[in-house]
């Protein structure tokens, strides 16, 4: 039950880079702005339609993940303001 801790940057770069070359090519399809919670140490994810529900299901799995979480199709996962999400 080791934590390991990752500067923000750190953190963001793996779990983009998990995101883009093992689990999008898992989930792209059918799954257009679902979350999709990522274990940055194993690279396990889970799908759902929050970030809760995404995270929780994840957690069951592996209760020490340490979560990176992607809005499928999205550059976002949350919306600030009123812009739109690309």
């Amino acid at each position: 039950m080791i934590k390991l801790s990752y500067s923000k940057e750190e953190f963001a770069r793996r779990g983009n880079e998990i995101y883009s070359t093992q689990v999008r090519p898992q989930v792209e399809e059918g799954n257009h702005g679902k979350i999709v919670a990522i274990d940055i140490e194993t690279g396990a994810f889970e799908v759902a339609e929050d970030t809760i529900t995404a995270s929780e299901g994840l957690l069951k799995r592996y209760p020490d993940a340490q979560i990176w979480r992607v809005r499928i199709g999205y550059k976002a996962v949350h919306r600030f303001g009123r812009g739109r999400l690309l």
